[in-house]
């Protein structure tokens, strides 16, 4: 029980608040210092968010295929080309002699129930008659596959057992049942001759039932002409006048000219020089570490202003929310001055853009500067300025030498710059992830998560002392008011004694 000044008259409630400002004062400062660190980490991780989204543009840089600098042009419709970062400038005469194709059989009429020859069959219904059928491929490391049918089977499970025991083999089917024609579809999932396969089935009435026909043995190889199977086949072209055959696909890459096969017939391709996509690849690369370096310089040098510290929630009460808003913007400022993990990142960085890259060929082509990127003074933070004259140029008479100056391998190492830069900044997100957690991830054992949680914990500890010494204080000024009573009390049973004396 708390008895407010009724004796004594004092205002107890305003001294034990002002008694226990002072009490608080450790508590206030280690709370001060939470906020700060939650404003910190909050920093912390939003650097690293754009250094992750820098991380990402740099790891296109590290490959051939972010250098293509050619672009064709097509004469025929029997082939679409894909240039390449190998391409060569010229004109090439390709002529589709044959496409790859994989095996095809489909049931050779509607397929009639077993129990009613009178109704078409649909996915649902039995099959009716037991057996088996034997899958055997033509091609290298083919091996026979038995497939056991039972009676109860459904046309639907039969086309999932065909898959399911074929999957990873040679061949390997797909093959499903048509209810709107009430025929299975049987076709290899890869092409090229040696997909040729046979379907042996136990008894003539199975292979009725499957592929409506008479025969037990379906060979997709040594079909009739007017079967209604189809064999596989191999993709045959030639070449500026050289023959590419036994292909098993419909698409291959030729002195650096990726060929995709679309029909039979000649396609007359024309490769040139096109140093716009590159270029722009690599502007758009120098710009994003622009724009984050810039960032990141910005809230090195940012002042720290130390006497304003976050405020407290009894502090804000006496407080407009522009002034409130005044306070924190100077409190939030230089949360990462001359941090030293973003200090030595910025230092790393610089040297993978500007060092020579190992393993170039001798004359060649080994520093951004020759290419017409270079870097500014220190005082510019590292910022990378283009001569885009100069790298247009380079990437029209030395297209090859630009990309291994980006993507360069020693000894299975990517020692170019897109490389380079691209574990430079590995190492910063790594860091700063052991730092302050990542953006992207929902486990946090970073430093100073830890850290906030020690301190919630030294704050729930002093949060108890408080409570202590204030109910402390609140049971002395309640004994004296209880003296002060009991005084009170006596005085008057005194004066009231002596006064009827």
């Amino acid at each position: 029980m708390r008895i407010g000044g009724l004796a004594s008259g004092i205002d107890t409630d305003s001294l034990v608040k002002e008694m226990m400002a002072a009490q608080k004062l450790p508590q206030d400062k280690l709370t001060q210092q939470k906020t700060f660190t939650e404003w910190q980490k909050d920093a912390y991780r939003d650097v690293n968010l754009s250094l992750s989204n820098l991380r990402t543009v740099a790891s296109d840089m590290r490959f051939q295929g972010s250098f293509n600098s050619y672009s064709s042009t097509v004469s025929g419709k029997s082939v679409t080309p894909e240039t390449t970062a190998m391409s060569v400038s010229g004109s090439y005469k390709v002529d589709v002699v044959s496409l790859a194709a994989g095996a095809k059989i489909n049931s050779a009429a509607p397929i009639k129930s077993f129990t009613n020859t009178a109704v078409a069959a649909k996915s649902t219904d039995a099959i009716g008659v037991a057996g088996s059928i034997t899958i055997k491929g033509n091609g290298t490391g083919a091996i026979d596959i038995p497939i056991d049918i039972e009676a109860t089977d459904t046309y639907e499970q039969i086309a999932k057992k065909v898959q399911d025991e074929t999957a990873g083999k040679i061949p390997e089917l797909r093959m499903s049942f048509d209810n709107t024609t009430s025929s299975f579809f049987i076709s290899t999932k890869g092409m090229g001759a040696n997909q040729n396969f046979t379907m042996d089935f136990s008894t003539p009435e199975l292979a009725r039932q499957v592929m409506n026909g008479d025969a037990s043995s379906f060979n997709t190889a040594d079909a009739a002409p007017d079967s209604f199977m189809k064999a596989a086949t191999n993709a045959s072209i030639e070449f500026d006048g050289i023959k590419v055959e036994n292909l098993t696909s419909n698409k291959t890459t030729i002195n650096g000219l990726t060929l995709n096969f679309t029909q039979t017939g000649e396609t007359t391709i024309t490769v040139q020089a096109d140093p716009t996509k590159t270029f722009d690849k690599i502007k758009g690369f120098i710009d994003k570490y622009n724009e984050t370096i810039k960032e990141i310089e910005k809230q090195l040098v940012e002042k720290r202003y130390p006497d304003f510290q976050p405020l407290s929630a009894e502090q804000k009460k006496g407080m407009t929310d522009n002034e409130i808003e005044l306070w924190e913007e100077k409190a939030r400022s230089g949360l990462l001055r001359n941090d030293p993990i973003l200090r030595s990142a910025i230092q790393e960085l610089r040297q993978s853009f500007t060092n020579p890259v190992a393993g170039m060929p001798t004359g060649g082509i080994n520093m951004l500067s020759q290419i017409g990127i270079s870097t500014g003074t220190w005082s510019e933070g590292g910022k990378l300025f283009i001569d885009e004259d100069k790298l247009k140029k380079v990437l029209t008479d030395k297209p090859d030498q630009v990309m291994a100056l980006f993507t360069n391998t020693v000894n299975g190492t990517n020692v170019g710059v897109g490389g380079r830069v691209y574990e430079s900044l590995n190492n910063v997100v790594k860091k700063l992830s052991d730092k302050a957690g990542s953006p992207t991830s929902l486990v946090d054992n970073s430093q100073i998560t830890k850290y906030i949680k020690q301190m919630d914990e030294e704050i729930s500890r002093w949060q108890t002392r408080l409570e202590k010494i204030e109910d402390r204080y609140w049971k002395q000024f309640t004994a004296m008011e209880k003296a002060i009573s009991q005084a009170n009390s006596q005085s008057a049973w005194i004066s009231q004694s002596l006064g009827l004396m």
